[in-house]
């Protein structure tokens, strides 16, 4: 016998048969539905309202089904009731509403209400850790770039959901970039949206907790928001505040405030290491300040700091103080057409207090600081005695109202002495 016939022949046991690219994607196209039906299954058997069996019922499925596999699909039972197919309608298989889902919680939709079925998420993700991402990157901004398709208490019930669980740290919030969306934005969605997602956060964290996430999800400008003919602050404001958000409101204003006074002050540092004229750099500030204004109080204070940084300190130790009188000397010019009320002159020795406390190397200069201002006409007796009576701030409070006296004392006289005058 040959070697030939006696060797044995190739088997195919073991061996995977690969299949045809186009059955392969057959197959795949009906997984999520095969998920969809399994997860049914569990839930149900639990009575409508029970979350406490609902959050037990996922919890034991995620042991069977391949959660990380199908998280968009299991979101998106879990949130809107169904399978999404691209351009965010309902898949149409004739499969039921999930027996489960926020789209299920009562009408007119109620942050306590959604509060329950976001616990049952909650309980999920912290079972599940690995869900967490793909609800944040894929979920909840697609089925926020659908919102449009909803009914408005549909609507309302996912946004109230997505403001909880962006109050609780479970999501985001970079997934509202989808609202920015130029179809959502035209038609005033996506503002509106915002809006309810924002009193649902609101209703659990503060102002700043808010400002906090939303410098985290990299949301700079709400303006984004609003249709292009209405991306102005009077707008923004007058929404929120119509809304019953004037903290919003507020907020935005203040963070445009601090956007403006950084300009000014980067602007104030190089026109005087040009030496512009005090004309000059007064017009400016001026010209700046109509085109966004910020309170009287914020611009002085503001032109101080400006003034200040551009100072060069490379000095003796023991000249540091007779260099900053004479700055400030310098400087009183450009001050003095912003110190019109009490209130600007108030704003500005707490600015100089403030600004003292912080560099110490001229925190003893502080009363002769206070002398120029009142000789260049910046400060009036008035504001000095008001700011040592009352209102101070509390940075090294004790150090300056002591190191004041003698000028205040002497200030009072001169008021006592000039209204015996008037009275002769």
């Amino acid at each position: 016998m040959s070697q030939q016939s006696t060797a044995a022949k190739p088997s195919l046991q073991g061996v995977r048969i690969k299949a045809r690219k186009g059955a392969v994607k057959a197959q795949a196209k009906h997984e999520p539905a095969v998920f969809r039906d399994q997860l049914y299954k569990h839930l149900e058997t639990v009575t409508p309202g029970d979350f406490d069996s609902v959050a037990t019922k996922l919890l034991q499925a995620g042991s069977s089904l391949e959660y990380l596999k199908y998280a968009e699909p299991l979101f998106e039972i879990i949130f809107v009731g169904g399978l999404l197919q691209p351009g965010g309608s309902f898949v149409d298989d004739g499969a039921p509403p999930s027996p489960f889902s926020i789209f299920n919680a009562k009408e007119p939709a109620e942050v306590e209400d959604i509060k329950k079925y976001v616990e049952v998420i909650n309980k999920l993700i912290r079972r599940y850790k690995y869900l967490q991402r793909p609800l944040e990157e894929t979920a909840l901004p697609a089925l926020l770039q659908y919102i449009h398709r909803w009914a408005p208490e549909q609507k309302d019930k996912l946004a109230i959901a997505i403001g909880l669980l962006m109050s609780q740290g479970l999501a985001n919030a970079s997934c509202l970039q989808s609202l920015s969306k130029d179809h959502l934005v035209k038609n005033d969605v996506g503002i509106n949206v915002l809006t309810i997602i924002f009193r649902a956060y609101l209703s659990e964290q503060s102002m700043e907790h808010l400002s906090a996430a939303l410098k985290r999800g990299g949301i700079k400008d709400l303006l984004a928001f609003f249709p292009p003919n209405k991306r102005e602050g009077k707008y923004l404001e007058e929404h929120f505040k119509k809304e019953g958000l004037p903290q919003v409101a507020d907020w935005w204003t203040k963070k445009q405030y601090g956007v403006v006074k950084e300009s000014i002050i980067k602007e104030l540092s190089e026109m005087q290491e040009r030496e512009d004229p005090p004309e000059q750099v007064i017009a400016a500030i001026k010209a700046r300040n109509e085109e966004s204004p910020i309170p009287d109080t914020e611009l002085v204070q503001c032109i101080w700091q400006g003034l200040m940084g551009s100072v060069d300190w490379n000095a003796r130790p023991d000249q540091i103080e007779g260099l900053a009188l004479r700055e400030i000397t310098k400087f009183a010019p450009i001050l003095e057409p912003f110190c019109e009320s009490g209130k600007t002159q108030i704003a500005l020795i707490n600015a100089v207090q403030v600004y003292c406390y912080e560099d110490t190397r001229i925190i003893k200069a502080f009363p002769q600081i206070l002398k120029v201002l009142y000789n260049k006409d910046c400060i009036s007796a008035q504001a000095i005695i008001y700011w040592h009576q009352k209102g101070s701030k509390p940075q090294g409070r004790q150090h300056f109202l002591k190191s004041t006296e003698p000028l205040v004392k002497f200030l009072q006289e001169q008021d006592s002495s000039d209204e015996e005058e008037d009275e002769e």
